[in-house]
């Protein structure tokens, strides 16, 4: 997503998104679908909003009883 989508979502969706966090993260539409170099960057980016969500969720296989 770049900061253009970010401010169109905000634009038509402002009503849904007030208690929403919508995080931009500036890269830029040129990479092919699953292209190796845009992984990587999305591996980069995304890592450090991921973190507290896998802190929450029980390991694959854990019994949740």
């Amino acid at each position: 997503m770049e900061r253009a989508h970010r401010a169109k979502l905000q634009r038509r969706f402002k009503a849904h998104l007030k208690s929403a966090r919508v995080i931009c993260l500036d890269i830029p539409d040129e990479y092919a679908f699953m292209q190796p170099e845009l992984v990587a960057l999305l591996e980069k980016k995304v890592g450090r909003f991921l973190l507290p969500l896998r802190e929450k969720v029980p390991p694959e296989g854990a019994d949740e009883g």
